[in-house]
This record gives structure tokens, C-alpha cells and sequence, in this order.
């Protein structure tokens, strides 16, 4: 294979060899693409090629390779154009993908030979088409016609085309240049032939119709024929549609329309030259209208300036940079629309059009008004949205008296539609005059404590009555004529009293009482709310609802989260209920019905933790189509860690919407590690992206880490690969993302974690730092970015009045809409942070929420919440509240970062202890190793830690279990207790040598096999206890053999606790952890007897601890031999024993017996000096 050419096609189950590889690496300027056939449909077949080519290679060498004439491009699955031979098509992939925000030179080569790419740019080495495309754009064939109604004439063969407004039917058989007879179909007819199978009639309109029949061979053909027929039959003026077909040219067949008068060709590729090029278009005589907006044309054609009957021109985003003069000769245009192009100035000659009514000039680069506006004396409507208008000079419009309408927005500007009362800082209302027609009502977010009084009695047509966020204590007295539909009282301090008041309002349809004061709702007055659909009584302290429910027939939501409700309410009777809400209460049990109504859609009954649900009932929920309960806890190593440094609740409501268009990503062990991903993803109006983002996120950014430890390339790139994995669907939908990523900071020593976040679109997190929000994301809008709307602008994209890109969306930047690439881009803003102490919690939402909530309002609202569930549900029901009738979705992830969430395994990971019992250890504080730890105690005296023989520093660490059914893996080591390198004095092993030429069971140690636990090195056995950085808790339950020591010990908080293992040295499996637990401990005894239990080692030996280091410090008196050590049974036998030598025995009694009684004389003094220490560590 030639390595320089791009002659060379590839099939696609083709796969590069190593010298194809190597070709590629050696320089970032060679790649691929993919070539398809002209059928995509089949583009996996061999019609799929793919070709090594470099950046300087032409599409003339492909089209050479290839065989063909030209090439083609494709964008998002839409128009194909016809590349110049002079153009790059590997260069347009590269550039493509540099604009998407792809950095890295190697990997935007990666990402070029990737084939997911073909969903947003494709080439083709034949012009793809639909044939329902081509069947609007023409019909041809030969098939037997016969003119006129009567049978006089005879069937014959003739060549029939049906394009534009006519039938053209030609006098000869396959002939196209000869006389051919025009029929016109505008306001004719087209019926079938009965007598005849696959018929049609086709008769033109007026006096002097004329008619043709023509036969068809297929019921295929006879379909197509009579469905484009009709749509041209049925039109009242005679308009053709070519809009959207990548034409370069008009079909020629065309130009037999001559009544034709308004042609539409907007979005294709039309050329200036041709036989069907705009040049010609000339040719149409009729012509009234003509649309040539984005066809990339660059200038105007002059020869279109010779239609003279031209009443509308459309030339909208054509990059166009001036007009020529020529324009001022369409003496009948009305309408010129010149908006998205690049135009400084207007020619003298267009003063000329003294018919101009409506001028568009939006989206240029005029620095002022244009002075020829003063000469169209017909102009009524001027649009100048948009451009670079510095200074206004109202003397230039006092001259153009005759404007009516003039826009001059900018891009800043917002357009005023509601003037609200809320988010001030009002106190009382004044009197409200008789008879207002007031009908909406906000007062949110005051300072108001009373409403005045006779106010709905006053105000009779309203309708709307928001008072949230404000210091209500009481309402207006009850009001019978009140016509009141919407109530939002959330948030303010009404009790149980102001409950009467409601029942003024019979008509009440929405009545929100959240975050309020109330602790029973009277049944009598809930009872005469006939008509209310939807109920928020979230964050009182109810515990029931009444009964009396059940008269509210028009019940269809119900939302009492957060509250102490202990008895399920009788709502699942209601024929019309569809959301109930009654998570974060104390439900025990649910007495349901066997039949549930149909209507029901979501229950939600989440943090209850007392709830127990049967498998009837659950059997019975079912067929419910959302149904929320309490899944049951991970019990991995990762998650119980994970946990303890941060939790996460959810909250999603569809408010108003049919449907739910936001989707979230939880992840709280990411990797299997101990970190966390978290994000948020929102649709508007569309679910399908939100649910592919949630699924896929999550794994494209866990290839991007093991790729790069950057965190702007990481997250960049996870954005970028999951904007390409949507593939079609990204093509027309869109959606907004935030993404959280909290992980190890491993170049910190310092600090524990990281928060990583990239966002796109409207969604936001924000963190909670000492009680105030710390804003993390950027909002992607054209109101809030102004460095967006800019970029926006030069690349001229039309900007609708409420200010969204080509009138689809506000965002500038979101995942997906690659159809509105190059306005709308997929590369994130990358924020990274430390976490640290201040950290409370983390805040995500989508637009609904943050539109309808401040930051710091929402964490005043949970900060004092510790349940993650409760505050995102309450944050979501004060966004309803303010007026949110869209979808909202909150998540709030509980933060406990700090010096003390060490992530080691030796501190966090659950083991199991002596006897079965499962210890479960506290965050510990950090060791001395790591420059953090307080000074161990002096009353510990050093023969008690370590022996004064054969001391050693140990630099080795372990990473399994005891248990058998652990998996042993390397330790885990948090930022705050790094491997200390091997230079650092880190422990004192306590190290001893037994004497002994057999072992107990009989057997000559040389042969026995090494004992976990009672490790030899050939000269001496070595047992390791590591103290490092524990503290003490009890265990549940308590051993058996502990109940005696515990009872004297006091209570819980009076015991302290060490984690210890030991440790082999100096073999070759060092890295296997051999024990690890805490225990009871007690407080009269010797500091080291405190703090160590007996250990059951893996040879089946029981070992007192508290004696054993004794025994040590003895046993190094003895001499040493040199033949045999001392070795325990490999069985596990609970009744083995510490195997003594004889000639031991009663120094090790007397040693024993001594160091009890003087245990006891230093008892009164230690208790009376100093109380145990809740933490400690050791500097060794």
C-alpha cells in the first residue's frame, strides 16, 4: 500500500495492520475517512471504503481513487453538497472537530477515524437521494397516454414528466427536446379511471380544460403519480416548493411552468451558472416571490435584478458584503429581506424602490441608520435587530416620519412582557380600589406579614394570588364571593388558625401550603375544597391527612413529603389522582384497595425507613407506571466508605408537563473507588436525550480518565465523545448538562479530593461552602454570556425576538442539535476545586429550578436539613411554588470532607472480628507519618509498644483481610496517610526468638510450614503491632468471652480502641494483611492491656495480647539456638494454647502476676489524672 496516497481504499471489515498503524503515529496530519455509497441505507455493504489520506490531500486525488467524478459532504444528517476539487477533506474533518473543542492534535486524529463521526459529517462518492425527495422534485416515465375525455383517440406510448405546477407530455416517444404539450395542474383535478386498472386522469383548470389520461404498470407508480398530483392540484396559486433538497441547479423541466409565481430555494447549494442556475431563472416571466436564503451564494446574481415583476426577495444569510447596483432596477419589490449577512452599507440606487414597504436588516454590521431609508417614502417597517449600532441619532428617524416599526434590539436586551411585584422588599399592600380587575397577583419574596383585609372581596376577577417567601401569619377573612383558582402560600409562618380562611375560596384548584407551620389540617374544612386538583401540605409537621380527602373527586396530585405522617391517607380512591408524594415521613405500613385507579402514575415513598412493604402490595403497585421505595443499601467496601464521606437525594417533578425531560446521574462509588460522580441533564422539551446522556455518561468518562489525569481534557473530551455517541438523535434534539466529578487529588498531599465539574446549557451546581453559595458553572445563554452572544453573532445566526438562536434555543452551548453547528457547540466550561472542611454540600438543578430559586435562598432552605432526600425535595417544591410550572429536578449531595475522612482501608474498611463479630471503625485521625497527628499518651511506656530487642523499621504495607472470604488487594492509601517512602522510620515491631527443637504437635519446625501471624526470618519470630491512627468505639454484639470485661469497663464513651495488624517482614508476602480489628476495652488495666484483645491467629492459637507482649519481652532474655523455631498447629482448634517452653513457665507467671498489681496501684491515680483519650496516635 502506497503511504502517501489516498488511492487506497480500505473495505470496512477491513481492519488496519501494524504498518497502517505506524503510518498514522508517525505524523498527526495523516488520517482517514469514510467514503459511502450513494444508498446510506446500505453504507455497512462494500459500498463503504476507507481511505488513508493526509490534510493536503485534495478531493480531486479521492475522486481519482475512487473512480469518480465527485465528491460529496454531508453535515448532521442533512443537505449534501458537491466539494470543490481543490478542497481537503480530511482538513474539514479536522477543522470540524477543532470547532466541536477537541485540543489535542492526536486525539482529534483518534476521533477523525472513529465511524460514530458519520452521524455529524459523511462523505459520499455519489450524491445521495430520497426517492420521495426526487418524487417532489420530478416524476417521469413512459407509460400509454391518451388525450381528451372522449375514446377517439388511441392509447399510445409517450414520454409524461410531472414537475413544477404542469404535466408535460411529449408529442413523440422518448423524446426531450422536441414539442412537448404543457398541461397545468393549479386549481385542476386528478381522478381516477375506473375502466382502466391504475389510471389517472389529469385536467387542467378553466373553460377550455383540456384532459389526458395516462395508464401506469404498477399500483407503486400509480400512488406516486396521484399523491403529487393532488398536492399540485390543490394549491390556489402556483408555488413551488424546492426548499431543503441540495440542489445546485433547477431541474429544466422547470421552466415549462411559466405560470410559476413563487419559487422557494431556500437551504440549498444553487450556482449562478448552468442551464438551470439562478442566472436563468430570469426565464420565468410570472415570477412574484423568490426565496434564496442560506444558499451560500456570497454576491447577488445581477441577471436576477432583471425580473421585473418581483414583489418579495428573500437573500437572508448569504455572506453577502454589498450589493450591487443593480437592485435599484425592481421597481415593484415590496419586500427585501437581507437579514444574517455582512452588509456595511446600502447602494444610492435601492432609494429607487418607492414601492419598499418592509426592509430587514437584522444581524449585519451597520454602525447607524442607513441614509437611504429617508428615500423610501413607502417604508413602514424597518428591522435592524442586532447589529453594531453604537449611537442613535433621533434626528435621522424625526426625518423618517413615514417608519411605523422600527427594531432595534440588541442582543443585551430583554423583552418586557410581565411586571411583577415579587423579589422586593414590600411590607404591606395599600387598600386595593372597588371592583380592580386585577387577575394575577405575585407579592413572592416579600417582606409582607398581613394581606389586606377584604382584599377578594375588592379584587372579584382574581384569579392568581402568589405569596410565598414572605412573613404571613394570618389571612383575610373568609370571602364567599371569592373566585380565587391559584394559591401559593409556601414558605411563610401560617399555623393551624389560618386553615378556616381557605374555605372562603370554593374554587381553589391549586392550593400550595409547604414549609409552613401547621400540624393538623381540620377534615371539616379540607371537606368543602371540592375542586381541588392539586395539594402541597410538604414540610409541616402533619402526621395524618384527613380523611375527609375523599370529597376532593378532582384530586390528581398530592405532595406531603416531609412531615411526620404515619398513617397512609385514602387517596388511591380518588378516581382522577395521578402523582402522590409522601416520601421523608414515618409510614409504617399501606392499606390499599385490590384495584388501583388507573389514573395513578407516580407514588413516591421514598425515606420512610420504619416502611415495610408486602409482596402483595407490592405486586399491586406494580402497574404503577413510576414507583419510588428505599433500595436496599450497597454493603461493598467502597460504598460503606463512600457514604460516610458524602450521600445524595434526588428530586425530579414534571409539574405541568405531560412528561418528565430531565434525567440525573448518581453514582456515589465511581470506578469502585472511593470517588463520585454526579450530573444532571435536561431535554426542554425532549426525553430521549436526557435518558442516552444518563446511560452513557458515566462510562465515556471513565475511558477519559484512564486517558488523561487533566481535568479541563478529561471532562472536555467526555463531553465531546458523549455529544458524538448520540448519534442520530443528536441531530435534531439537544440538551443541557452539568457533571460532577469528585475524586483523589494525588498531587495534594495536603488535601483529599477534588470536585471536578463541566456544564453546558442551563443547567448549574453550586457549592455550599461555610453556609454561603459558591457558584460553579456557567450559564450557555445569549442573556447571561455575552461573550456567547458575541460569537454568535459574527457568525451570523438569526436571533429571534426572545432571544434564541434561529428560534430553537436560548443555550449557545449544549450536547447535541448538531443541525445548528457552528452556532451551537458541545465543548463544556471545565471548573476544578478543592474540597475542603467548609464543604457542606453540593447543589445541581436544571433551568426551571435556578429560574424560580436564588443560590443563596436555596441553601438557607437545606443547610440546616441532614437528609439529602428532604432538601431536594424541598428545594423543588419552592421552585413550584415561585411559579415553576415546568419540569424541575434537584439533586443535593451531603458533603463530610475533611482532615478526618482518611479513605485508608486499614481505618474505614469493615472486617470481621474475633468470634464472627464485625467491628465497625470511626474516621480516625490522621498518623504522624503524614505531619498530622497529636502526641500519644506518656503514660504508655515504650516496653509496652515495643520490645528493646531486635527493633526494625518497617516500610511495608498490607492489603487483605482476615477472613477467608475477603479478596485480598493492595491497600488503599488516602492523600492525608501516604505510603511513606522507605527512608521514613514508620513502626517499632516487637521482635522475640523462641527456643525449641519441636513444636507442640510433635513435628520439627523445619519441616512444618510458616504460620500466618508467627513469621520467622531464620533468625528470630517477628510480631508487628500497628497503632496507627484509630479510634475507639464498641462492638454490637459484644463477645462472649468480652461480657465479663465489658461490665466493668463502664460505659461506651469511657473505652478507647487500636487497630492492629500484623505484619510479615522480610518475605515474600509482605503485602498480606493478616488482622485487623477494634474492640472493648478496659480502662484499669495497663494502657497497652487496654487496647489490645485477644487475638485468634490464622494457626488456630488464642493469644491474650495483653500477656503476649509480656511474653515477648521475656522471651528475649533466653539464648538463642540454632536448631528449630517455634511453630503452632496450622488447624483452626478453638482450644489451642500459647505453647510456653518449660524452663519458662515460672518466670512468665511471675512476670504476669507482677504486671497486674502494678496495673492496680496506677488505677485511682490514671482515673483521677486524665480521662481516656477519644483519639490518639502513636509517633512511631
Amino acid at each position: 500500500m502506497k503511504r502517501n496516497g489516498s488511492r487506497n481504499c480500505l473495505n470496512r471489515r477491513s481492519r488496519f495492520g501494524s504498518c497502517e498503524r505506524d503510518w498514522l503515529k508517525e505524523d498527526v496530519g495523516r488520517g482517514c475517512v469514510y467514503i459511502y455509497g450513494a444508498d446510506s441505507a446500505t453504507a455497512t455493504s462494500s459500498d463503504l471504503h476507507l481511505v488513508l489520506c493526509t490534510v493536503d490531500t485534495l478531493a480531486s486525488e479521492i475522486c481519482d481513487g475512487e473512480g469518480r467524478e465527485n465528491l460529496y459532504l454531508q453535515l448532521h444528517g442533512d443537505l449534501v453538497r458537491r466539494l470543490e476539487p481543490t478542497e481537503k477533506p480530511l482538513q474539514i474533518v479536522y477543522e470540524y472537530l477543532a470547532g466541536l473543542g477537541f485540543e489535542d492534535l492526536v486525539r482529534i486524529q483518534e476521533e477523525a477515524a472513529n465511524s460514530d463521526l458519520s452521524c455529524m459529517i459523511r462523505f459520499y462518492n455519489e450524491k445521495p437521494c430520497q426517492v420521495e425527495q426526487l418524487d417532489r422534485i420530478l416524476l417521469s416515465g413512459v407509460y400509454n397516454v391518451r388525450k381528451g375525455k372522449t375514446q377517439l383517440h388511441k392509447w399510445a406510448e409517450r414520454l409524461v414528466i410531472l414537475c413544477g405546477t404542469c404535466l408535460i407530455v411529449s408529442s413523440v416517444k422518448d423524446c426531450h427536446t422536441g414539442k412537448m404539450h404543457i398541461l397545468p395542474l393549479v386549481g385542476g383535478k386528478v381522478e381516477e379511471v375506473k375502466r382502466r386498472q391504475h389510471s389517472l386522469a389529469f385536467s387542467s383548470a378553466g373553460a377550455q380544460a383540456q384532459t389526458y389520461h395516462v395508464c401506469f404498470e404498477t399500483l407503486a407508480e400509480y400512488q406516486r403519480w396521484h399523491r403529487q398530483a393532488s398536492t399540485v392540484v390543490s394549491q390556489r396559486l402556483s408555488t413551488v416548493d424546492l426548499s431543503c433538497y441540495s440542489l445546485e441547479e433547477v431541474p429544466e423541466h422547470l421552466f415549462y411552468s411559466q405560470d410559476i409565481t413563487y419559487l422557494n430555494l431556500r437551504h440549498n447549494f444553487m450556482r449562478l451558472d448552468g442551464s438551470g442556475g439562478l442566472d436563468s431563472l430570469c426565464r420565468f416571466s410570472q415570477l412574484k416571490g423568490l426565496n434564496l436564503s442560506h444558499n451560500r451564494l456570497g454576491e447577488l446574481p445581477i441577471l436576477l435584478c432583471e425580473i421585473s415583476n418581483l414583489t418579495e426577495l428573500n437573500i437572508s444569510c448569504n455572506g453577502l458584503h454589498h450589493l450591487p447596483n443593480q437592485i435599484g432596477s425592481l421597481f415593484n419589490l415590496q419586500t427585501l429581506c437581507l437579514d444574517g449577512n455582512f452588509l456595511t452599507s446600502l447602494p444610492e440606487e435601492l432609494g429607487h424602490l418607492q414601492q419598499l414597504c418592509s426592509l430587514g436588516l437584522s444581524f449585519n454590521n451597520f454602525s447607524e441608520v442607513p441614509v437611504v431609508c429617508e428615500k423610501l417614502t413607502a417604508l413602514d417597517k424597518l428591522a435592524m435587530a442586532g447589529n453594531q449600532l453604537e449611537t442613535l441619532n433621533l434626528g435621522v428617524l424625526n426625518r423618517m416620519s413615514h417608519i411605523r416599526y422600527v427594531d432595534f434590539r440588541t442582543l443585551s436586551s430583554l423583552s418586557l412582557r410581565k411586571l411583577m411585584v415579587g423579589h422586593n422588599h414590600v411590607q404591606s399592600l395599600p387598600p386595593l380600589l372597588e371592583h380592580i380587575p386585577l387577575e394575577v397577583l405575585d407579592l413572592q419574596h416579600n417582606l409582607i406579614t398581613k394581606l389586606p383585609e377584604m382584599m377578594f372581596f375588592k379584587a372579584l376577577n382574581l384569579r392568581y394570588l402568589n405569596v410565598s417567601a414572605n412573613s404571613l401569619e394570618s389571612l383575610p377573612g373568609e370571602e364567599s364571593l371569592s373566585t380565587l383558582q391559584l394559591l401559593y402560600l409556601t414558605n411563610n409562618n401560617l399555623t393551624d388558625q389560618c386553615i378556616p380562611d381557605l374555605v372562603g375560596h370554593p374554587n381553589l384548584r391549586v392550593l400550595h401550603l409547604a414549609n409552613n407551620q401547621l400540624q393538623t389540617f381540620p377534615a371539616s374544612k379540607l371537606s368543602k375544597l371540592e375542586q381541588l386538583e392539586e395539594l402541597n401540605l410538604s414540610g409541616n409537621k402533619l402526621k395524618t391527612i384527613p380523611t375527609t380527602i375523599a370529597n376532593c373527586k378532582q384530586l390528581h396530585t398530592l405532595i406531603a413529603h416531609s412531615n411526620e405522617i404515619s398513617i397512609f391517607p385514602e387517596i388511591l380512591h380518588l378516581p382522577r389522582i395521578q402523582f402522590v408524594d409522601l416520601s421523608c415521613n414515618e409510614l409504617t405500613e399501606i392499606v390499599i384497595p385490590e384495584v388501583l385507579p388507573a389514573t395513578l402514575q407516580e407514588l413516591d415513598l421514598t425515606g420512610n425507613t420504619n416502611l415495610v412493604l408486602e409482596h402483595k402490595t407490592l405486586d399491586i403497585f406494580s402497574h404503577i407506571a413510576t414507583l419510588k421505595i428505599d433500595a436496599k443499601p450497597s454493603l461493598t467496601a467502597d460504598s460503606v466508605l463512600s457514604s460516610t464521606l458524602w450521600n445524595h437525594g434526588l428530586a425530579e417533578m414534571a409539574g405541568q408537563r405531560n412528561k418528565l425531560c430531565v434525567s440525573a446521574l448518581a453514582l456515589g462509588s465511581f470506578a469502585d473507588s472511593v470517588e463520585a460522580v454526579y450530573g444532571m441533564f435536561d431535554g426542554d422539551k425532549n426525553e430521549e436525550l436526557p435518558r442516552l446522556l444518563q446511560c452513557t455518561m458515566a462510562d465515556v468518562l471513565l475511558e477519559e480518565v484512564q486517558q488523561s489525569n487533566i481535568d479541563s481534557v478529561f471532562m472536555s473530551n467526555t463531553f465531546l465523545v458523549s455529544h458524538r455517541k448520540l448519534g442520530m438523535a443528536g441531530q435534531k434534539l439537544g440538551s443541557s448538562a452539568v457533571l460532577c466529578y469528585i475524586r483523589h487529588d494525588g498531587t495534594d498531599l495536603a488535601g483529599s479530593f477534588t470536585l471536578t465539574l463541566a456544564n453546558v446549557g442551563t443547567c448549574q451546581a453550586i457549592l455550599c461552602r461555610s453556609g454561603k453559595p459558591l457558584p460553579l458553572s456557567k450559564v450557555f445563554s445569549l442573556e447571561q454570556y455575552p461573550e456567547e452572544a458575541r460569537r454568535v453573532k459574527e457568525q451570523k445566526a438569526i436571533i429571534t425576538e426572545d432571544n434564541k438562536v434561529n428560534g430553537v434555543t436560548c443555550c449557545t452551548r449544549m450536547l447535541g442539535c448538531t443541525y445548528l453547528h457552528p452556532w451551537i457547540l458541545p465543548k463544556p466550561h471545565v471548573y476544578s476545586i478543592p474540597l475542603t472542611v467548609q464543604d457542606e454540600m453540593l447543589l445541581l438543578g436544571n433551568k426551571a429550578l435556578w429560574e424560580h430559586l436564588s443560590y443563596t435562598e436555596a441553601v438557607m432552605a437545606v443547610r440546616h436539613l441532614h437528609d439529602p432526600l428532604a432538601a431536594a425535595k424541598k428545594i423543588c417544591t419552592l421552585a413550584q411554588s415561585y411559579g415553576c410550572q415546568d419540569n424541575v429536578g434537584a439533586m443535593v449531595v451531603c458533603l463530610n470532607i475533611g482532615e478526618d475522612s482518611c479513605t485508608c482501608e486499614m481505618h474505614s474498611l469493615t472486617l470481621p472480628g474475633p468470634a464472627g463479630v464485625i467491628s465497625t471503625a470511626k474516621p480516625a485521625t490522621p498518623s504522624s507519618s503524614s505531619g498530622i497527628a497529636s502526641e500519644f499518651s506518656s503514660e504508655l511506656s515504650a516496653s509496652e509498644v515495643s520490645s528493646e530487642v531486635g527493633s526494625t523499621a518497617s516500610d511495608e504495607h498490607s492489603g487483605a483481610g482476615l477472613d477467608a472470604g475477603l479478596v485480598p488487594r493492595p491497600e488503599r492509601r488516602c492523600s492525608l496517610h501516604p505510603v511513606p517512602p522507605s527512608s521514613i522510620f514508620q513502626r517499632q515491631p516487637s521482635c522475640a526468638t523462641f527456643s525449641s527443637n519441636q513444636s507442640d504437635n510433635g513435628l520439627d519446625s523445619d519441616d512444618e510450614q510458616p504460620v500466618e501471624g508467627v513469621m520467622t526470618n531464620g533468625s528470630k519470630v517477628e510480631v508487628e503491632v500497628d497503632i496507627h491512627c484509630c479510634k475507639g468505639k464498641s462492638l454490637e454484639p459484644v463477645p462472649p468471652g468480652a461480657e465479663e470485661g465489658s461490665s466493668a469497663a463502664g460505659s461506651e464513651d469511657d473505652c478507647g480502641g487500636l487497630v492492629f495488624r500484623i505484619r510479615r517482614q522480610n518475605s515474600m508476602n509482605s503485602n498480606i494483611l493478616l488482622a485487623g480489628t477494634k474492640e472493648r476495652c478496659e480502662l484499669q488495666k495497663s494502657p497497652s492491656a487496654c487496647c489490645l484483645y485477644g487475638k485468634k491467629l490464622s494457626n488456630g492459637s488464642i493469644v491474650p495480647l495483653e500477656e503476649s507482649l509480656n511474653l515477648i519481652e521475656v522471651a528475649t532474655e533466653v539464648p538463642k539456638k540454632k536448631t528449630g523455631y517455634f511453630a503452632a498447629p496450622t488447624q483452626l482448634e478453638p482450644e489451642d494454647r500459647f505453647v510456653v517452653p518449660p524452663d519458662l513457665e515460672e518466670e512468665v507467671k511471675e512476670q504476669i502476676k507482677q504486671h497486674h498489681e502494678s496495673g492496680a496501684e496506677q488505677e485511682p491515680n490514671e482515673k483521677a489524672a486524665m480521662a481516656p483519650p477519644d483519639e490518639f496516635d502513636t509517633a512511631l
